[in-house]
């Protein structure tokens, strides 16, 4: 709430170097910042009386728009990729996906190695695990597994973060 937006009667009024200037009336307030040609913000509406800051509004809204573009361009989205193995995959097969793999890890981004049980092959469950663990010792260098391999229907999957950079 800014100026005539303020509905409070008395507001704790704090001038704009950060001194006290105590519980003042609404209008006393806006004819102090009306002298110093700047705006009465209240900064905390919850209090008894309200805290009302004397500032220039349109500088400090512009501050605060920067500071959310700042934060915007620092703040990394982080995407999961996926790499689908069967159980019984060969060694080149394996190899190229372990290739994507390294990829995506050294790039950032998580990593889902998952597996697709087809037919009798979901009662070997072990051998998926074998893969994946494989494929886990294989990525240890640049990642570490965040989500082990655990079953869901009739796929087996695992999540790989990336290492921190140091």
């Amino acid at each position: 709430m800014v100026n005539d937006g303020i509905r409070a009667r008395e507001v704790r009024l704090i001038a704009e170097n950060g001194d006290q200037l105590g519980v003042k009336s609404k209008q006393d307030a806006l004819k102090i910042a009306e002298q110093a040609n700047l705006d009465v913000v209240v900064v905390a509406a919850n209090a008894k009386p309200p805290v009302a800051r004397i500032m220039d509004y349109g500088k400090y809204r512009f501050e605060l728009q920067k500071k959310q573009r700042d934060a915007r361009k620092k703040q990394k989205i982080v995407s999961v990729k996926e790499v689908r193995l069967s159980p019984t995959i060969d060694q080149n097969d394996f190899d190229t996906k372990l290739k994507n793999a390294r990829k995506f890890l050294s790039k950032g981004d998580k990593v889902k190695a998952s597996i697709r049980f087809r037919g009798r092959a979901i009662t070997h469950k072990e051998i998926g695990r074998d893969v994946l663990s494989r494929l886990a010792k294989e990525t240890a260098d640049i990642s570490t597994v965040i989500a082990h391999p655990k079953m869901d229907g009739r796929s087996m999957s695992m999540m790989l973060q990336p290492n921190a950079e140091k």
